[in-house]
């Protein structure tokens, strides 16, 4: 299996860039959504106040999508989005669900979504920007002591 793996016609790290790139590019679709009214059809049905929590949500959405797909802080940009979308599980879908026969379940709640949307941002905070990202220009102008580095070794001794 790793043999068949190994001759496939791309490479692990663009297939996290192309994840990162689609990720973003929903993810910005829920914000221009939210702000917008557009597409319509969505969470609510006119202009929001940018205060709001939803207001809120909307601006994270729109700006930590486009980070996204530029891959631009993408670390950082995609943990707190992880963060941003537990609390709309969590305070949002679930305890909505709690009124619901069964609205523990996310299928029920309408949170199987921030959920994917968390872990995926997850890993993305984790893994990195993978190919054709913002970060890869700034870390290669750094020098090859840094862009070369991989992490400590599995030999390297922590004191």
């Amino acid at each position: 299996m790793t043999d068949m793996v190994n001759r496939l016609p791309f490479s692990r790290n663009g297939i996290l860039g192309v994840l990162r790139l689609i990720t973003g590019a929903l993810y910005t679709q829920h914000g221009v959504q939210k702000l917008f009214g557009w597409p319509a059809g969505g969470h609510n049905d006119g202009a929001v106040e940018l205060l709001s929590l939803v207001g809120a949500a909307g601006i994270l959405e729109l700006l930590g999508g486009i980070s996204l797909v530029l891959g631009l802080a993408t670390r950082s940009v995609a943990f707190v989005l992880a963060g941003q979308m537990a609390f709309a599980y969590w305070f949002i879908h679930f305890s909505a669900g709690l009124q619901m026969e069964n609205g523990w379940m996310p299928i029920v709640n309408g949170g199987d979504l921030a959920i994917e949307f968390c872990f995926v941002f997850l890993y993305l905070a984790v893994a990195g920007p993978g190919s054709w990202s913002v970060d890869n220009l700034f870390q290669s102008s750094a020098g090859p002591e840094r862009s070369n580095y991989k992490g400590p070794s599995p030999t390297d001794r922590v004191a």
